[in-house]
């Protein structure tokens, strides 16, 4: 028996969300804990599983405030290092009308970025049903191959790989490098959680079915997740091809964590019933409380610290109103 459902490896960083503007005209910002792996994890943890994070934050103001909140959520923090001499990541997001958002990083270099080879915690990663990351740990040649050791570690102790591009692209010297890093953790995978707009950046085909289909052709995905937002999300297993409604909110605040809160909802399924055991209903059921889960972040600032819980998002699914 594994002592960790997920352990999860890559960014952690500040979200510096918008929230008003001062007396003086001035926007405000919020500090919120993100970065994409340990939202996954927040989410998993509400829903009463084991994780643990792998990471860097610098040894700062704000790498205290990140580690004290993935303690209080319920991560394992053994494995977040601290570096001496690079600050912790931020990151400014921008909300948009509608709801979704546009990024500026505080990442040259970032303390993320700092993770070496020689700190994966292999025992941690063998110790662990899923392993979790994302392209956000390959950016740079460094952390890239400690994203590398830990993916074959993974493989080498049995775990599920879970991978989520979460694409960025100020972040990366080349959209072709990107595609790059993407490639190898598509082709690494068992479980692979993409958004419509990746998927049609990644392929090329404008039509998501035409996309996933060249997927699965190239590569040996077992489970695609595709998030399509106010669309609604699908899941493409084996010979299956699953879809969900959205449910929709008339008080989103923002974007911010729903793939990462769908994504975790997903995965805590994966866990529930194994990925050999999936079938259409179970298919229809994880995606719907995973597109309720999404919904429900997107009426809260931030998402790391505000993550649902299973009465609420059960009761949206019984209120029925996607």
């Amino acid at each position: 028996m594994k002592e960790y459902d997920v352990t999860a490896m890559g960014e952690l960083l500040i979200d510096f969300t918008e929230n008003g503007m001062s007396a003086q005209g001035n926007p405000l910002f919020e500090a919120n804990p993100g970065g994409a792996p340990c939202n996954v994890l927040a989410m998993l943890a509400r829903l009463g599983h084991q994780t643990a994070f792998i990471g860097k934050v610098g040894r700062d103001f704000f790498g205290e405030q990140l580690k004290k909140a993935i303690q209080e959520v319920g991560i394992d923090s053994g494995y977040l290092l601290s570096d001496d001499e690079v600050h912790t990541t931020l990151a400014m997001v921008h909300t948009l009308p509608g709801g979704d958002r546009d990024f500026s990083f505080y990442r040259n270099p970032g303390a993320d970025m700092m993770l070496t080879e020689d700190e994966v915690p292999e025992n941690l990663i063998a110790n662990s049903k899923i392993f979790h990351f994302g392209t956000l740990s390959m950016t740079h040649e460094g952390v890239r191959a400690a994203t590398k050791k830990a993916v074959a570690s993974a493989k080498k102790n049995g775990a599920l790989i879970s991978f989520d591009p979460n694409l960025r692209p100020p972040l990366w010297k080349s959209m072709e490098e990107a595609r790059e890093q993407a490639a190898y953790g598509i082709s690494n995978c068992d479980i692979l959680k993409i958004s419509d707009n990746e998927i049609q950046w990644f392929t090329g085909e404008a039509d998501f079915n035409a996309g996933i289909h060249l997927l699965k052709r190239q590569y040996d995905v077992p489970l695609i997740l595709l998030s399509m937002g106010r669309e609604g999300s699908r899941a493409y297993y084996r010979d299956l091809r699953v879809e969900a409604a959205p449910f929709l909110q008339e008080n989103t605040v923002e974007t911010t964590g729903a793939g990462d809160t769908f994504g975790a909802c997903c995965l805590h399924f994966v866990l529930e019933y194994g990925i050999d055991n999936l079938n259409e209903e179970k298919l229809i059921r994880m995606l719907r409380y995973a597109n309720a889960a999404a919904s429900i972040i997107t009426t809260k600032k931030g998402a790391l610290r505000v993550m649902p819980d299973k009465d609420e998002i059960e009761d949206l699914i019984a209120a029925g109103v996607n």
